[in-house]
């Protein structure tokens, strides 16, 4: 297993796998609450994470993205909403970002933080960013979900793949949507040096 970060922040924590892909998970607090986002199993981040608060729930935002969250909702003895389209006694907007066969996917908007939780349309991986704050899924360039994103002006921006943009991340939404099929070439050019690891 790739060594494990741990990034604490004003909404909880994300801890960030090492590697080229840079797998993310996120725990949120909400007063003495806390859900988990998408998460993966490290020992030190969950108990980082139970450090916040009371673990009430976890939400998978990604079809594939189960990672090890149906585990982690019977350890901590706690619901696992799977694409939900709400989330029950949270503070938490689901908003549907892709619904495609073989991808769907939703995120969280959370108002009093403006706060935006995305599992994979975007991402500040170097695979995603290609060298700007934050880029699109290689996958989605072609056609990103503009509307469903930029609905919201989030001031921090929490991703699946890659560290969390915690000040003005709706100019980083506004020009990674701007350049995504403009970055193509960008993207085809990186993506040696990218699975090198370079």
């Amino acid at each position: 297993m790739s060594p494990t970060t741990i990034h604490h922040h004003e909404l909880g924590l994300t801890w960030l796998e090492a590697g080229g892909m840079q797998r993310t998970a996120h725990a949120l607090r909400d007063g003495e609450r806390v859900w988990l986002i998408d998460p993966f199993t490290d020992d030190a981040a969950l108990a980082a994470a139970a450090e916040l608060g009371r673990p009430v729930g976890v939400i998978q935002l990604l079809d594939r993205h189960n990672r090890d969250g149906a585990a982690l909702a019977r350890r901590f003895e706690v619901p696992l909403w799977r694409l939900p389209r709400t989330v029950p006694d949270s503070p938490f907007t689901v908003v549907s970002v892709v619904s495609v066969p073989g991808w769907r996917e939703v995120a969280l908007w959370w108002e009093q933080q403006q706060a935006l939780v995305v599992a994979e349309a975007v991402g500040t991986a170097p695979l995603f960013a290609l060298g700007r704050r934050l880029g699109v899924h290689p996958m989605l360039r072609i056609t990103p979900p503009r509307d469903a994103l930029s609905r919201h002006r989030p001031e921090r921006l929490l991703v699946g793949h890659g560290p969390p943009i915690e000040s003005d991340a709706a100019s980083a939404l506004t020009e990674a949507l701007a350049a995504s099929r403009g970055d193509l070439p960008r993207l085809v050019l990186a993506l040696p040096s990218l699975f090198r690891g370079g």
